[in-house]
Protein backbone atom coordinates (compact mmCIF):
# COMPACT_ATOMS: atom_id res chain seq x y z
CA UNK A 1 0.00 0.00 0.00
CA UNK A 2 1.89 3.08 -1.04
CA UNK A 3 0.67 6.59 0.26
CA UNK A 4 -0.19 7.57 -3.04
CA UNK A 5 -2.78 4.84 -3.65
CA UNK A 6 -3.67 4.46 0.43
CA UNK A 7 -6.48 6.53 1.53
CA UNK A 8 -7.92 6.63 5.19
CA UNK A 9 -11.53 7.83 3.23
CA UNK A 10 -11.71 4.41 1.57
CA UNK A 11 -9.49 1.71 3.61
CA UNK A 12 -12.20 0.97 5.58
CA UNK A 13 -15.16 0.39 3.42
CA UNK A 14 -18.08 2.16 4.39
CA UNK A 15 -20.30 1.95 7.30
CA UNK A 16 -23.06 -0.17 7.03
CA UNK A 17 -25.51 1.73 8.96
CA UNK A 18 -25.67 0.17 12.35
CA UNK A 19 -22.46 0.88 13.56
CA UNK A 20 -24.47 3.26 16.90
CA UNK A 21 -26.82 0.44 17.35
CA UNK A 22 -24.92 -2.08 17.70
CA UNK A 23 -22.29 -0.20 20.03
CA UNK A 24 -25.42 0.52 22.07
CA UNK A 25 -25.90 -3.21 21.98
CA UNK A 26 -22.69 -3.54 23.62
CA UNK A 27 -22.77 -0.71 25.57
CA UNK A 28 -26.31 -2.34 26.94
CA UNK A 29 -24.50 -5.38 27.80
CA UNK A 30 -21.50 -4.43 29.42
CA UNK A 31 -23.95 -2.17 31.61
CA UNK A 32 -26.45 -5.19 32.39
CA UNK A 33 -23.20 -7.67 33.33
CA UNK A 34 -21.57 -5.02 36.02
CA UNK A 35 -18.62 -3.62 33.37
CA UNK A 36 -19.64 -0.28 34.06
CA UNK A 37 -18.79 1.13 37.11
CA UNK A 38 -22.07 2.74 38.80
CA UNK A 39 -20.67 6.27 39.42
CA UNK A 40 -21.51 9.55 38.80
CA UNK A 41 -21.27 10.37 35.07
CA UNK A 42 -21.80 14.24 35.04
CA UNK A 43 -20.04 17.14 34.86
CA UNK A 44 -18.65 19.36 37.85
CA UNK A 45 -21.98 21.57 37.71
CA UNK A 46 -24.04 18.46 37.73
CA UNK A 47 -25.05 17.96 33.61
CA UNK A 48 -25.63 14.98 32.62
CA UNK A 49 -23.32 13.57 29.73
CA UNK A 50 -23.77 10.38 27.02
CA UNK A 51 -21.27 7.49 27.07
CA UNK A 52 -20.28 8.03 23.57
CA UNK A 53 -20.74 11.20 21.11
CA UNK A 54 -21.12 10.53 17.10
CA UNK A 55 -23.32 11.22 14.39
CA UNK A 56 -27.09 11.97 14.29
CA UNK A 57 -28.59 8.38 12.41
CA UNK A 58 -30.13 11.05 9.77
CA UNK A 59 -26.05 12.71 9.25
CA UNK A 60 -24.17 11.00 6.54
CA UNK A 61 -20.30 11.42 7.29
CA UNK A 62 -17.67 10.74 3.96
CA UNK A 63 -15.61 8.05 5.67
CA UNK A 64 -17.07 7.17 8.83
CA UNK A 65 -16.19 4.40 8.80
CA UNK A 66 -12.60 5.16 9.52
CA UNK A 67 -13.86 6.27 12.51
CA UNK A 68 -16.87 4.46 13.79
CA UNK A 69 -17.47 3.97 17.07
CA UNK A 70 -15.87 2.80 20.46
CA UNK A 71 -15.07 -1.50 20.77
CA UNK A 72 -15.80 -1.70 17.28
CA UNK A 73 -13.40 -2.26 14.04
CA UNK A 74 -11.08 -0.77 13.19
CA UNK A 75 -11.11 0.79 17.34
CA UNK A 76 -10.10 4.01 16.71
CA UNK A 77 -12.13 5.10 18.85
CA UNK A 78 -11.36 2.60 21.67
CA UNK A 79 -11.33 -1.18 22.32
CA UNK A 80 -14.34 -1.39 24.20
CA UNK A 81 -17.89 0.30 23.80
CA UNK A 82 -17.87 1.87 27.56
CA UNK A 83 -14.68 3.41 27.66
CA UNK A 84 -13.35 3.80 30.84
CA UNK A 85 -16.40 4.41 32.04
CA UNK A 86 -15.91 0.69 32.42
CA UNK A 87 -12.49 -0.20 33.60
CA UNK A 88 -10.11 3.23 34.22
CA UNK A 89 -6.61 2.69 32.49
CA UNK A 90 -4.12 1.27 34.72
CA UNK A 91 -1.74 3.35 37.22
CA UNK A 92 1.48 1.65 36.42
CA UNK A 93 4.30 3.58 37.89
CA UNK A 94 7.51 2.34 36.40
CA UNK A 95 10.34 1.94 39.43
CA UNK A 96 13.24 0.19 40.44
CA UNK A 97 16.39 1.68 41.87
CA UNK A 98 19.15 0.14 44.16
CA UNK A 99 18.84 -3.24 45.77
CA UNK A 100 15.75 -5.40 45.63
CA UNK A 101 15.04 -4.91 49.15
CA UNK A 102 14.92 -0.49 48.73
CA UNK A 103 12.81 -1.07 45.04
CA UNK A 104 10.46 -3.69 47.19
CA UNK A 105 9.99 -0.35 49.69
CA UNK A 106 9.58 1.62 46.49
CA UNK A 107 6.96 -0.77 45.28
CA UNK A 108 4.76 -1.02 48.99
CA UNK A 109 4.49 2.47 49.07
CA UNK A 110 3.49 2.75 45.39
CA UNK A 111 0.60 0.24 46.00
CA UNK A 112 -0.20 1.55 49.46
CA UNK A 113 -0.39 5.06 47.34
CA UNK A 114 -3.15 3.69 44.95
CA UNK A 115 -0.99 2.33 41.98
CA UNK A 116 -2.60 -1.08 40.67
CA UNK A 117 0.46 -2.38 38.74
CA UNK A 118 4.15 -2.46 39.21
CA UNK A 119 6.87 -1.89 36.30
CA UNK A 120 10.13 -3.10 36.90
CA UNK A 121 13.06 -0.64 35.99
CA UNK A 122 16.45 -2.93 35.87
CA UNK A 123 19.79 -1.37 36.33
CA UNK A 124 22.62 -1.42 33.35
CA UNK A 125 24.28 -3.95 34.33
CA UNK A 126 21.14 -6.40 34.31
CA UNK A 127 20.14 -4.66 30.80
CA UNK A 128 23.12 -6.13 29.25
CA UNK A 129 22.95 -9.29 30.86
CA UNK A 130 25.70 -9.12 33.16
CA UNK A 131 26.06 -9.89 36.87
CA UNK A 132 26.86 -7.12 39.47
CA UNK A 133 30.19 -8.14 39.97
CA UNK A 134 31.17 -8.03 36.49
CA UNK A 135 34.49 -5.48 35.82
CA UNK A 136 31.95 -3.97 33.36
CA UNK A 137 29.39 -2.92 36.12
CA UNK A 138 31.57 -1.37 38.48
CA UNK A 139 30.14 2.15 38.82
CA UNK A 140 26.64 0.76 37.05
CA UNK A 141 25.10 -1.17 40.00
CA UNK A 142 21.23 -0.07 41.13
CA UNK A 143 21.80 3.46 39.43
CA UNK A 144 19.33 3.66 36.62
CA UNK A 145 17.17 0.90 38.10
CA UNK A 146 17.07 -2.17 40.51
CA UNK A 147 20.15 -4.69 40.40
CA UNK A 148 18.66 -8.00 39.78
CA UNK A 149 21.70 -11.33 39.64
CA UNK A 150 19.52 -14.50 40.64
CA UNK A 151 16.10 -15.48 41.42
CA UNK A 152 17.23 -14.48 45.16
CA UNK A 153 16.94 -11.01 44.18
CA UNK A 154 14.03 -11.33 42.78
CA UNK A 155 12.20 -13.08 45.78
CA UNK A 156 13.52 -10.13 47.61
CA UNK A 157 11.99 -7.99 45.17
CA UNK A 158 8.30 -9.23 45.58
CA UNK A 159 8.49 -9.85 49.21
CA UNK A 160 5.44 -9.45 50.60
CA UNK A 161 3.64 -8.65 47.15
CA UNK A 162 1.52 -11.87 45.92
CA UNK A 163 2.34 -12.00 42.32
CA UNK A 164 -0.55 -13.91 41.31
CA UNK A 165 -2.83 -10.41 42.70
CA UNK A 166 -0.93 -7.91 40.50
CA UNK A 167 -0.04 -6.96 37.46
CA UNK A 168 3.74 -7.00 36.64
CA UNK A 169 5.71 -5.15 33.43
CA UNK A 170 9.22 -5.69 33.46
CA UNK A 171 10.88 -3.52 31.20
CA UNK A 172 14.06 -5.59 29.75
CA UNK A 173 14.82 -7.03 25.97
CA UNK A 174 18.30 -8.81 25.64
CA UNK A 175 18.27 -10.48 29.21
CA UNK A 176 14.13 -10.81 29.01
CA UNK A 177 13.87 -14.31 28.73
CA UNK A 178 16.38 -15.59 31.79
CA UNK A 179 14.76 -12.58 34.06
CA UNK A 180 11.21 -13.55 33.49
CA UNK A 181 12.17 -16.69 34.01
CA UNK A 182 13.72 -15.76 37.43
CA UNK A 183 10.02 -14.14 37.95
CA UNK A 184 8.39 -17.66 37.53
CA UNK A 185 10.49 -19.01 39.88
CA UNK A 186 9.99 -16.35 42.36
CA UNK A 187 6.33 -16.84 42.15
CA UNK A 188 6.82 -20.42 42.09
CA UNK A 189 8.22 -20.11 45.88
CA UNK A 190 5.50 -18.01 46.76
CA UNK A 191 3.23 -20.59 46.24
CA UNK A 192 1.47 -18.59 43.00
CA UNK A 193 -0.22 -20.69 40.57
CA UNK A 194 1.86 -19.18 37.51
CA UNK A 195 -0.80 -20.22 35.17
CA UNK A 196 -2.41 -16.91 37.21
CA UNK A 197 0.07 -15.02 36.59
CA UNK A 198 -0.94 -11.73 34.43
CA UNK A 199 2.00 -8.86 32.85
CA UNK A 200 4.05 -7.83 30.38
CA UNK A 201 7.34 -8.50 29.55
CA UNK A 202 9.11 -6.39 27.06
CA UNK A 203 11.48 -8.34 25.13
CA UNK A 204 11.29 -6.34 22.16
CA UNK A 205 14.83 -6.67 20.34
CA UNK A 206 13.91 -5.36 17.17
CA UNK A 207 13.56 -1.62 18.95
CA UNK A 208 16.98 -2.59 20.79
CA UNK A 209 18.81 -2.59 17.42
CA UNK A 210 17.25 0.36 15.92
CA UNK A 211 17.18 2.71 18.70
CA UNK A 212 18.49 1.45 22.41
CA UNK A 213 21.38 -0.65 21.15
CA UNK A 214 20.99 -2.94 24.55
CA UNK A 215 21.28 -6.54 23.10
CA UNK A 216 23.14 -9.59 24.07
CA UNK A 217 23.50 -11.74 20.44
CA UNK A 218 22.86 -11.25 16.97
CA UNK A 219 19.60 -10.69 15.86
CA UNK A 220 18.48 -14.47 14.42
CA UNK A 221 19.27 -15.87 17.97
CA UNK A 222 17.34 -13.31 19.90
CA UNK A 223 14.39 -14.47 17.64
CA UNK A 224 14.79 -17.59 18.42
CA UNK A 225 14.45 -16.75 22.83
CA UNK A 226 11.16 -14.71 21.32
CA UNK A 227 9.54 -17.55 19.60
CA UNK A 228 10.38 -19.92 22.61
CA UNK A 229 8.62 -17.09 24.82
CA UNK A 230 5.77 -17.12 22.45
CA UNK A 231 5.04 -20.58 22.51
CA UNK A 232 5.15 -21.09 26.29
CA UNK A 233 3.15 -18.75 27.11
CA UNK A 234 0.50 -19.29 24.65
CA UNK A 235 0.60 -22.52 26.05
CA UNK A 236 1.17 -22.12 29.88
CA UNK A 237 0.48 -18.44 30.75
CA UNK A 238 -1.81 -17.80 28.94
CA UNK A 239 -2.87 -14.48 30.59
CA UNK A 240 0.93 -12.88 30.50
CA UNK A 241 1.49 -10.88 27.59
CA UNK A 242 5.20 -11.63 26.56
CA UNK A 243 6.23 -8.92 24.28
CA UNK A 244 5.42 -5.48 24.35
CA UNK A 245 6.36 -3.84 21.46
CA UNK A 246 8.24 -0.37 22.38
CA UNK A 247 8.08 2.66 20.15
CA UNK A 248 8.67 4.67 23.05
CA UNK A 249 12.88 4.16 23.11
CA UNK A 250 12.38 5.32 19.03
CA UNK A 251 10.60 8.46 20.59
CA UNK A 252 13.18 9.43 22.99
CA UNK A 253 16.00 8.59 20.61
CA UNK A 254 14.68 11.43 18.62
CA UNK A 255 12.14 9.82 16.17
CA UNK A 256 9.11 12.05 14.96
CA UNK A 257 5.52 10.54 15.91
CA UNK A 258 4.84 9.29 12.74
CA UNK A 259 8.55 7.44 12.75
CA UNK A 260 7.67 6.10 16.18
CA UNK A 261 4.32 5.02 15.14
CA UNK A 262 5.49 2.73 11.66
CA UNK A 263 9.01 1.64 13.07
CA UNK A 264 6.74 0.54 16.24
CA UNK A 265 4.51 -1.07 14.08
CA UNK A 266 6.54 -2.67 11.77
CA UNK A 267 8.44 -4.94 14.35
CA UNK A 268 4.72 -5.61 15.85
CA UNK A 269 4.12 -7.13 12.48
CA UNK A 270 7.64 -8.90 12.30
CA UNK A 271 6.74 -10.38 15.93
CA UNK A 272 3.11 -11.87 14.22
CA UNK A 273 4.82 -13.36 11.04
CA UNK A 274 7.94 -14.88 13.97
CA UNK A 275 4.68 -16.65 15.72
CA UNK A 276 2.93 -17.82 12.38
CA UNK A 277 6.55 -19.49 11.39
CA UNK A 278 6.35 -20.90 14.56
CA UNK A 279 2.68 -22.61 13.61
CA UNK A 280 0.96 -20.81 16.66
CA UNK A 281 -2.35 -19.62 16.56
CA UNK A 282 -3.21 -15.90 15.47
CA UNK A 283 -6.47 -15.76 17.54
CA UNK A 284 -4.47 -17.02 20.29
CA UNK A 285 -1.15 -15.35 20.35
CA UNK A 286 -2.07 -11.90 18.98
CA UNK A 287 -3.82 -10.76 21.91
CA UNK A 288 -0.14 -11.38 23.99
CA UNK A 289 1.11 -8.96 21.51
CA UNK A 290 1.45 -5.27 23.72
CA UNK A 291 2.88 -2.27 22.25
CA UNK A 292 4.77 0.57 24.75
CA UNK A 293 4.35 4.26 23.28
CA UNK A 294 6.05 7.42 24.17
CA UNK A 295 3.30 10.52 25.10
CA UNK A 296 5.14 13.58 24.09
CA UNK A 297 4.20 17.08 24.46
CA UNK A 298 2.29 18.03 21.19
CA UNK A 299 -1.30 17.27 22.66
CA UNK A 300 -3.33 16.72 19.47
CA UNK A 301 -0.37 15.10 17.64
CA UNK A 302 -0.46 12.31 19.98
CA UNK A 303 -4.09 11.43 20.41
CA UNK A 304 -3.93 11.56 16.70
CA UNK A 305 -0.70 8.90 17.07
CA UNK A 306 -2.22 6.74 19.37
CA UNK A 307 -5.75 6.68 17.48
CA UNK A 308 -3.88 5.83 14.30
CA UNK A 309 -2.18 2.94 16.02
CA UNK A 310 -5.32 1.09 17.01
CA UNK A 311 -6.80 0.88 13.69
CA UNK A 312 -3.56 0.49 10.98
CA UNK A 313 -3.15 -2.12 13.57
CA UNK A 314 -6.22 -3.78 13.34
CA UNK A 315 -6.28 -3.60 9.72
CA UNK A 316 -3.17 -5.35 8.65
CA UNK A 317 -4.25 -7.85 11.58
CA UNK A 318 -7.11 -8.66 9.77
CA UNK A 319 -5.89 -7.63 6.22
CA UNK A 320 -2.68 -9.25 6.24
CA UNK A 321 -2.63 -11.59 8.53
CA UNK A 322 -5.91 -12.95 8.59
CA UNK A 323 -7.19 -12.47 12.19
CA UNK A 324 -10.96 -12.73 12.04
CA UNK A 325 -11.59 -12.28 15.90
CA UNK A 326 -11.53 -8.69 17.46
CA UNK A 327 -9.51 -9.99 20.63
CA UNK A 328 -6.91 -10.61 17.71
CA UNK A 329 -7.47 -7.50 15.98
CA UNK A 330 -7.05 -5.28 19.04
CA UNK A 331 -4.14 -3.02 19.74
CA UNK A 332 -3.35 -2.74 23.93
CA UNK A 333 -0.94 -0.31 25.00
CA UNK A 334 1.24 1.36 27.56
CA UNK A 335 2.24 4.50 27.46
CA UNK A 336 4.40 6.69 29.60
CA UNK A 337 5.20 10.32 29.24
CA UNK A 338 8.29 11.83 27.39
CA UNK A 339 11.53 11.89 28.99
CA UNK A 340 13.47 13.34 26.60
CA UNK A 341 10.54 16.66 26.81
CA UNK A 342 11.70 16.92 30.90
CA UNK A 343 14.64 20.01 31.42
CA UNK A 344 17.38 20.44 33.77
CA UNK A 345 16.31 24.09 33.39
CA UNK A 346 13.34 24.63 35.47
CA UNK A 347 12.82 21.69 36.42
CA UNK A 348 9.07 22.25 38.07
CA UNK A 349 7.80 23.14 34.77
CA UNK A 350 8.10 19.23 34.33
CA UNK A 351 5.04 18.74 36.15
CA UNK A 352 3.16 20.88 33.53
CA UNK A 353 4.69 18.91 30.42
CA UNK A 354 3.88 15.36 32.27
CA UNK A 355 0.14 16.12 33.20
CA UNK A 356 -0.33 17.45 29.44
CA UNK A 357 1.01 14.18 28.22
CA UNK A 358 -0.40 12.24 30.42
CA UNK A 359 -3.82 13.90 29.41
CA UNK A 360 -3.03 13.07 25.89
CA UNK A 361 -2.32 9.77 26.72
CA UNK A 362 -5.84 9.56 28.43
CA UNK A 363 -7.61 11.46 25.49
CA UNK A 364 -6.02 8.66 23.28
CA UNK A 365 -7.28 5.81 25.22
CA UNK A 366 -3.86 4.14 26.73
CA UNK A 367 -4.65 1.15 28.61
CA UNK A 368 -2.21 1.82 31.52
CA UNK A 369 0.10 4.86 31.82
CA UNK A 370 3.23 6.27 33.88
CA UNK A 371 3.90 9.65 34.42
CA UNK A 372 7.39 10.67 34.73
CA UNK A 373 8.94 12.65 37.78
CA UNK A 374 9.70 15.67 37.31
CA UNK A 375 13.75 15.24 38.56
CA UNK A 376 13.76 11.96 36.10
CA UNK A 377 16.14 14.43 33.82
CA UNK A 378 18.55 14.38 36.51
CA UNK A 379 18.44 11.00 38.46
CA UNK A 380 15.95 8.49 39.58
CA UNK A 381 13.03 10.15 41.39
CA UNK A 382 12.83 11.04 44.89
CA UNK A 383 9.87 9.81 47.02
CA UNK A 384 7.92 13.37 46.73
CA UNK A 385 8.66 13.51 42.94
CA UNK A 386 7.37 9.98 42.29
CA UNK A 387 4.43 11.00 44.57
CA UNK A 388 3.65 13.90 42.79
CA UNK A 389 3.76 11.88 39.64
CA UNK A 390 1.57 9.61 41.16
CA UNK A 391 -1.08 12.05 41.77
CA UNK A 392 -1.24 13.68 38.47
CA UNK A 393 -2.50 10.52 37.08
CA UNK A 394 -5.00 10.50 39.99
CA UNK A 395 -6.21 14.10 39.70
CA UNK A 396 -6.60 13.10 35.73
CA UNK A 397 -8.79 10.02 36.96
CA UNK A 398 -10.62 11.83 39.12
CA UNK A 399 -10.97 14.92 38.59
CA UNK A 400 -10.99 15.75 35.30
CA UNK A 401 -14.19 13.73 33.73
CA UNK A 402 -12.02 12.40 30.86
CA UNK A 403 -13.49 8.92 32.17
CA UNK A 404 -17.18 9.96 31.55
CA UNK A 405 -17.08 9.85 27.65
CA UNK A 406 -15.45 7.27 25.51
CA UNK A 407 -13.41 9.03 22.56
CA UNK A 408 -14.38 12.78 23.53
CA UNK A 409 -12.57 13.95 20.85
CA UNK A 410 -13.63 11.75 18.32
CA UNK A 411 -14.98 13.62 15.03
CA UNK A 412 -13.04 16.65 15.63
CA UNK A 413 -11.89 17.89 12.11
CA UNK A 414 -8.40 18.70 13.40
CA UNK A 415 -8.34 15.50 14.99
CA UNK A 416 -9.78 13.30 12.23
CA UNK A 417 -7.11 14.97 9.81
CA UNK A 418 -4.22 14.86 11.78
CA UNK A 419 -4.59 10.89 12.64
CA UNK A 420 -5.51 10.26 8.81
CA UNK A 421 -2.10 11.95 8.01
CA UNK A 422 0.15 9.64 10.46
CA UNK A 423 -1.96 6.50 9.58
CA UNK A 424 -1.17 7.58 5.51
CA UNK A 425 2.79 8.68 6.61
CA UNK A 426 2.90 5.34 8.53
CA UNK A 427 1.82 3.25 5.29
CA UNK A 428 4.34 5.49 3.06
CA UNK A 429 7.16 4.20 5.35
CA UNK A 430 5.92 0.40 5.45
CA UNK A 431 6.11 0.88 2.16
CA UNK A 432 9.72 1.67 2.72
CA UNK A 433 10.71 -1.33 4.71
CA UNK A 434 8.96 -4.33 2.67
CA UNK A 435 11.11 -2.19 -0.18
CA UNK A 436 14.20 -3.01 1.82
CA UNK A 437 12.25 -6.17 1.95
CA UNK A 438 12.87 -6.73 -1.87
CA UNK A 439 16.37 -6.15 -1.76
CA UNK A 440 17.47 -8.78 0.97
CA UNK A 441 15.30 -11.02 -0.73
CA UNK A 442 15.07 -10.25 -4.38
CA UNK A 443 13.27 -14.06 -5.15
CA UNK A 444 10.47 -13.13 -2.62
CA UNK A 445 10.96 -16.45 -0.11
CA UNK A 446 11.42 -14.89 3.14
CA UNK A 447 12.13 -17.76 5.54
CA UNK A 448 9.60 -15.89 8.29
CA UNK A 449 7.91 -13.10 6.82
CA UNK A 450 8.29 -9.94 4.43
CA UNK A 451 8.54 -7.55 7.29
CA UNK A 452 10.75 -8.87 9.10
CA UNK A 453 13.05 -9.20 6.25
CA UNK A 454 12.92 -5.56 6.07
CA UNK A 455 13.94 -4.58 9.02
CA UNK A 456 16.93 -7.25 9.20
CA UNK A 457 18.05 -5.25 6.41
CA UNK A 458 17.31 -1.95 7.39
CA UNK A 459 19.16 -2.86 10.96
CA UNK A 460 21.93 -3.80 9.05
CA UNK A 461 22.07 -1.27 6.95
CA UNK A 462 21.80 1.13 9.27
CA UNK A 463 18.29 2.65 7.94
CA UNK A 464 16.35 3.02 11.31
CA UNK A 465 19.08 4.73 12.93
CA UNK A 466 19.78 7.28 10.37
CA UNK A 467 15.99 7.86 9.48
CA UNK A 468 15.79 8.64 13.74
CA UNK A 469 19.44 10.48 12.98
CA UNK A 470 17.83 12.96 10.37
CA UNK A 471 14.80 13.74 12.49
CA UNK A 472 16.49 14.09 16.18
CA UNK A 473 18.70 16.82 13.94
CA UNK A 474 16.17 18.58 12.39
CA UNK A 475 14.42 19.58 15.75
CA UNK A 476 17.32 20.77 17.27
CA UNK A 477 18.11 22.61 14.31
CA UNK A 478 14.34 24.36 15.35
CA UNK A 479 15.44 24.45 18.56
CA UNK A 480 18.32 26.58 18.13
CA UNK A 481 16.58 28.76 15.20
CA UNK A 482 13.89 29.18 17.73
CA UNK A 483 10.99 27.89 15.07
CA UNK A 484 10.29 25.35 18.33
CA UNK A 485 10.29 27.02 21.72
CA UNK A 486 11.06 25.25 25.27
CA UNK A 487 10.58 26.98 28.02
CA UNK A 488 13.11 27.96 30.81
CA UNK A 489 15.61 26.51 27.56
CA UNK A 490 15.33 28.87 24.93
CA UNK A 491 12.96 31.11 26.02
CA UNK A 492 11.75 32.17 29.14
CA UNK A 493 14.75 31.41 30.48
CA UNK A 494 15.22 33.95 33.66
CA UNK A 495 15.03 33.17 36.93
CA UNK A 496 12.43 30.72 38.36
CA UNK A 497 10.86 27.24 38.09
CA UNK A 498 11.14 26.06 41.41
CA UNK A 499 13.34 25.48 44.66
CA UNK A 500 16.81 22.77 44.63
CA UNK A 501 15.93 19.92 44.19
CA UNK A 502 16.72 16.97 46.07
CA UNK A 503 18.02 14.76 44.23
CA UNK A 504 17.96 10.69 44.83
CA UNK A 505 21.82 9.59 44.77
CA UNK A 506 22.71 5.63 44.56
CA UNK A 507 25.74 4.96 46.83
CA UNK A 508 28.47 3.03 46.03
CA UNK A 509 27.35 0.95 49.41
CA UNK A 510 25.10 -0.91 47.04
CA UNK A 511 27.54 -2.22 44.50
CA UNK A 512 29.71 -3.50 47.69
CA UNK A 513 26.51 -5.04 49.65
CA UNK A 514 25.22 -6.66 46.00
CA UNK A 515 28.53 -7.94 45.46
CA UNK A 516 29.08 -9.45 48.72
CA UNK A 517 25.24 -10.92 48.97
CA UNK A 518 25.92 -12.65 45.21
CA UNK A 519 29.46 -13.80 46.58
CA UNK A 520 27.46 -15.60 49.31
CA UNK A 521 24.77 -17.30 46.98
CA UNK A 522 27.52 -18.92 44.86
CA UNK A 523 29.26 -20.12 47.69
CA UNK A 524 25.99 -21.55 49.15
CA UNK A 525 24.38 -23.26 45.60
CA UNK A 526 25.32 -26.60 44.28
CA UNK A 527 27.69 -26.02 41.72
CA UNK A 528 27.80 -28.97 40.06
CA UNK A 529 23.86 -28.85 39.76
CA UNK A 530 24.35 -25.59 38.11
CA UNK A 531 27.05 -26.53 35.58
CA UNK A 532 24.94 -29.53 35.19
CA UNK A 533 21.71 -27.06 34.17
CA UNK A 534 23.63 -24.45 32.12
CA UNK A 535 25.32 -27.62 30.05
CA UNK A 536 21.83 -28.49 29.67
CA UNK A 537 20.22 -25.41 28.20
CA UNK A 538 23.46 -25.00 25.62
CA UNK A 539 22.56 -28.60 24.76
CA UNK A 540 18.83 -27.10 23.66
CA UNK A 541 20.42 -23.71 22.54
CA UNK A 542 22.12 -26.02 19.79
CA UNK A 543 19.15 -27.59 18.27
CA UNK A 544 15.84 -26.72 18.02
CA UNK A 545 13.56 -27.28 21.27
CA UNK A 546 11.99 -25.00 23.51
CA UNK A 547 14.67 -23.26 26.31
CA UNK A 548 11.94 -22.22 28.45
CA UNK A 549 12.40 -25.13 30.61
CA UNK A 550 15.91 -26.21 31.09
CA UNK A 551 16.38 -22.03 31.34
CA UNK A 552 14.00 -21.99 34.29
CA UNK A 553 16.10 -25.43 35.55
CA UNK A 554 19.13 -23.42 35.43
CA UNK A 555 17.55 -20.55 37.74
CA UNK A 556 16.37 -23.01 40.43
CA UNK A 557 19.46 -24.16 40.68
CA UNK A 558 20.99 -20.40 41.27
CA UNK A 559 22.14 -19.68 37.92
CA UNK A 560 22.96 -15.69 37.92
CA UNK A 561 21.73 -14.17 35.39
CA UNK A 562 25.81 -13.51 34.21
CA UNK A 563 26.09 -17.36 33.96
CA UNK A 564 22.88 -18.02 31.98
CA UNK A 565 23.96 -14.81 29.46
CA UNK A 566 27.26 -15.98 28.53
CA UNK A 567 26.62 -19.56 28.78
CA UNK A 568 24.63 -18.73 25.22
CA UNK A 569 26.87 -15.89 24.07
CA UNK A 570 29.81 -18.17 23.99
CA UNK A 571 27.21 -20.79 21.85
CA UNK A 572 25.85 -18.11 19.84
CA UNK A 573 28.60 -15.16 19.89
CA UNK A 574 28.04 -11.65 20.41
CA UNK A 575 26.66 -8.73 17.82
CA UNK A 576 28.59 -5.89 17.13
CA UNK A 577 27.05 -3.35 15.44
CA UNK A 578 28.22 -2.41 11.62
CA UNK A 579 29.70 1.11 11.55
CA UNK A 580 27.66 3.94 9.71
CA UNK A 581 28.76 6.92 8.99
Amino acid sequence: MSVDRFDPLTAYGTDPGDGAERWQDAYTAAAESGRVRDVDFTTLSGAEVEPVYGPRPEEQVDGFSRIGWPGQYPFTRGLHASGYRGKPWTIRQFAGFGNARQTNERYKMILAGGGDGLSVAFDMPTLMGRDSDDPRSLGEVGHCGVAIDTAADMDVLFEGIPLEDVTTSMTISGPAVPVFCMYLVAAERQGADIRKLNGTLQTDIFKEYIAQKEWLFAPEPHLRLIGDLMEYCASDIQAYKPLSVSGYHIREAGSTAAQELAFTLADGFGYVELGLARGLDIEQFAPGLSFFFDAHVDFFEEIAKFRAARRIWARWLRDVYGAKTARAQSLRFHTQTAGVSLTAQQPDNNIVRTAVEAMAAVLGGTNSLHTNALDEVLALPSDKAAQIALRTQQVIMEETGVTNVADPLGGSWYIEALTDKIESEAERIFDRIKDMARLAVPDGEHPIGEMTSGILRGIEDGWFTGEIADAAFAYQQALEKKDKFMVGVNTLSGEGGGDELDILRISHEVEREQNALLTKRRAGRDKAAVDVALSRMVEVARGEGNLIEPMMAAVRAEASLGEICDALRDEWGVYIEPARF
